[in-house]
Parts: structure tokens; C-alpha cells; sequence
């Protein structure tokens, strides 16, 4: 059975959130209070997804404008995955080299190799790419 996109249904979403280009910081906080509406909700419609969709991408252009993320050195991407998942140096000895190695990569002092980038995305369960 295939859902049909209900176009009155949507529209009627939309004449109530009334979705506009973010200019403010208090039209930024209406849609994301909207946004998080609908993200906890169970058993959205296919109009109600379209709707997300739609508040998620003006939402990201608005932070995308007004709070840009200076890119991170793959050592601090490092460090802050071994913080958050509780690791320590002592336990990427071995995977990623000797314990000299494994603190001069954490630290920065060496930069990450192909190879090491592949062990820590198989430890971490993460895209090689955040390493490199």
C-alpha cells in the first residue's frame, strides 16, 4: 500500500508554522521548537516529514550563516571521541602504534596515517574520513 502526499493536509501545515528564511534569532527559535515537535513525534505523516525536511534545511542555512564551525583538526576530533566514549591512550596502544606514537597523534604532534585513520574508524566505529 503507498501513502499519497495529502496537498491540503500539507498545505494547512503550512499556513499554521508559516515556514519563511530565518532573518531573526526569535524566528529561529519558533521553528526549532517546531522542529523539535516534530522530531519527537510518533507516526508522522508523510506531510508532517515534508514539513521537517523543509524547517531542518531553513534551519541549517540560518546556522550555516550566523554560527559557522571552524573546522577541526583530526587530532581534536580524536581527543573528543576518546573523551565522549570514556578511552584512553593507554587503550589505542597497539592498534594505532606504540604508546609514544599513540600520544604524539592524540596531542597533535603527528599527523594520523591512512592506515591509523582505518584502525581508529574500525575502533570507533566511525567514518575514516573524521581522521584524515
Amino acid at each position: 500500500m503507498t501513502l499519497t502526499f495529502d496537498q491540503h493536509s500539507y498545505r494547512n501545515l503550512l499556513s499554521e508554522v508559516v515556514p519563511v528564511a530565518i532573518e531573526t534569532e526569535e524566528e529561529y527559535e519558533r521553528v526549532l521548537k517546531v522542529v523539535e515537535q516534530l522530531t519527537f513525534k510518533k507516526n508522522r505523516t508523510r506531510e508532517e516529514q515534508a514539513l521537517h525536511k523543509l524547517l531542518v534545511i531553513l534551519i541549517e542555512a540560518y546556522e550555516t550563516e550566523n554560527y559557522p564551525m571552524s573546522e577541526s583538526a583530526p587530532h581534536e576530533i580524536l581527543q573528543h571521541i576518546m573523551e565522549a566514549s570514556g578511552t584512553r591512550q593507554a587503550d589505542l596502544v597497539g592498534i594505532i602504534g606504540s604508546s609514544g606514537v599513540v600520544s604524539e597523534v592524540v596531542n597533535g604532534k603527528r599527523s594520523i596515517s591512512k592506515a591509523q585513520a582505518k584502525a581508529l574508524s574500525e575502533y570507533f566505529k566511525v567514518s575514516p574520513s573524521l581522521f584524515i
